[in-house]
C-alpha cells in the first residue's frame, strides 16, 4: 500500500475539485516543480488511489428526470443468488450505483431514467427478471440537496 504524505493529499484535494487541471497549474498550487508533481500523480494513478478522471453531466440537461433509489431484497443470501444478482445488475446502464448493504435490504441501487415509463420498463423487463429477487422497494428523489464527488481528504 502506498504511503501518502501531505503533498499527495494536497494533490488529491485539488484533482478531486479540478480534474482537468494541467500539471503545470497543479504543480504551482502545491508548490512543487512540474516533474516531481507529475511523478506523484502517475504513482497515485498506478497504485489505484486515483481511479479515473470523469466529467460530471447534469442529468436533467440531457433528459434524465427520474432519480430512483431502489432497495432490493433477495430470497436468500446464498452466494449463488448474490453472484447472479451482481452479474446481471452490472449490465444495466440505468443503474448508476449499486451497493451491497446491511440492514433490511440486500442491495441499494441508484437508477436514472428519462421518465416514469422508462423506469417501469427497467423494473418489469430487467430487474424482476433477475433470479432470486424477493422484494423491490423504490423511493423517488424529489430534488438533490447535497451532491459531492469529493471525499473529505
Amino acid at each position: 500500500m502506498l504511503k501518502l504524505d501531505k503533498i499527495d493529499y494536497n494533490i488529491l484535494r485539488i484533482i478531486q475539485a479540478e480534474g482537468r487541471i494541467s500539471n503545470l497549474n497543479l504543480a504551482d498550487k502545491i508548490r512543487l516543480s512540474p516533474s516531481p508533481c507529475l511523478r506523484r500523480v502517475k504513482e497515485l494513478e498506478k497504485e489505484g488511489v486515483i481511479k479515473k478522471y470523469v466529467g460530471l453531466v447534469e442529468p436533467k440537461a440531457v433528459g434524465f428526470l427520474i432519480n430512483a433509489f431502489v432497495n432490493v431484497s433477495l430470497q436468500s443470501q446464498k452466494e449463488r443468488f448474490l453472484n447472479i444478482f451482481e452479474q446481471k445488475i452490472s449490465l444495466y446502464e440505468e443503474v448508476s450505483e449499486c451497493y451491497l448493504m446491511t440492514g433490511s435490504s440486500d442491495y441499494l441501487l441508484r437508477v436514472v431514467t428519462r421518465d416514469l415509463e422508462e423506469y417501469e420498463r427497467f423494473v418489469i423487463d430487467k430487474l424482476t427478471k433477475i433470479e432470486g429477487i424477493a422484494n423491490i422497494q423504490t423511493s423517488f428523489a424529489l430534488k438533490p440537496l447535497v451532491q459531492r464527488t469529493e471525499i473529505p481528504i
